[in-house]
């Protein structure tokens, strides 16, 4: 079988970077060592660059629990996953009827805390098949994305195998981004892709229920500072807001355009974003 040379990611994630990796790639350090992802959310840098040496960091569970199963559980994931895919009817209002009891499945095991091949394959499934492949949940934590009416299949066999690969080189963490990051040292690359500033700055209400909040965002710039007095190289992503400005001040911020394809207000789906560098110019 012909392995994927650069996997793609196996989920879309809001904040994806697949749009922005050719100016990411024009402005990645000639040469690091270890490679961090605090927030992996989708892992498009992660996957497109393949560190041989990687610890990567992802606050969701259910997440992580994909990441690993990928990892350490590849043939039986695919086997579970191409069971649920092998299901689905092909009448269009029983496969919606399907997907909503999949959907059910899966928050069920959400609820329960229950992080299994079976969780992990469920979320890839609905990803896949939910409107604008966005992944989201409600303040109960239950994900409540409706159809897509897509009759797909959720994955590709070699690409998923390409995926394992690349995660079997990595550590994965579930946890808070400072401790993903402790033992970094000079030399090597974090690139941080947190949750982003709302553009409108009055309200963070739409990031509370992800638990970042202005004061996480102050957090990550004092830890970003940190890391650049011990040598590391640091790059960060993010809106293009005066808040974003003022933590970053002093550093190298490059505005960039991105279209916002995952937004349902078409209104809202095309902005600027920042590239934040401390080793670019010195």
């Amino acid at each position: 079988m012909r392995i994927t040379e650069i996997p793609s990611p196996l989920i879309k994630w809001a904040g994806g970077k697949r749009q922005l990796l050719d100016r990411i790639d024009d402005r990645l350090p000639s040469k690091y060592g270890r490679y961090y992802e605090p927030f992996l959310g989708g892992g498009a840098l992660f996957f497109h660059l393949q560190p041989k040496e990687a610890t990567v960091n992802d606050l969701n569970r259910a997440l992580i629990n994909l990441y690993e199963r990928v990892r350490d559980e590849h043939d039986v994931f695919v086997q579970v996953l191409s069971e649920i895919d092998g299901a689905i009817p092909h009448d269009k209002v029983e496969a919606k009827a399907y997907y909503y009891a999949m959907r059910d499945q899966y928050n069920q095991l959400l609820t329960s805390d229950t992080y299994t091949t079976e969780t992990a394959a469920l979320m890839v499934f609905i990803n896949k098949h939910c409107f604008n492949g966005l992944y989201r949940v409600n303040a109960k934590g239950a994900f409540n994305v409706p159809y897509n009416n897509s009759l797909r299949a959720s994955f590709e066999p070699e690409n998923t195998r390409a995926v394992s690969e690349a995660l079997g080189r990595a550590t994965l963490m579930c946890g808070d981004f400072e401790a993903a990051v402790s033992d970094a040292k000079a030399g090597d690359f974090v690139f941080f892709d947190s949750p982003y500033v709302p553009v409108k700055e009055t309200t963070f209400e739409a990031y509370t229920k992800e638990g970042f909040l202005e004061e996480d965002h102050r957090r990550l710039a004092a830890l970003y500072r940190d890391l650049d007095a011990r040598g590391s190289l640091l790059m960060l992503t993010n809106h293009n807001t005066p808040l974003i400005r003022e933590l970053y001040e002093g550093y190298r911020i490059d505005v960039v355009d991105v279209a916002r394809a995952i937004n349902s207000d078409a209104s809202k789906r095309h902005g600027t974003e920042v590239i934040v560098t401390n080793y670019l110019d010195r």
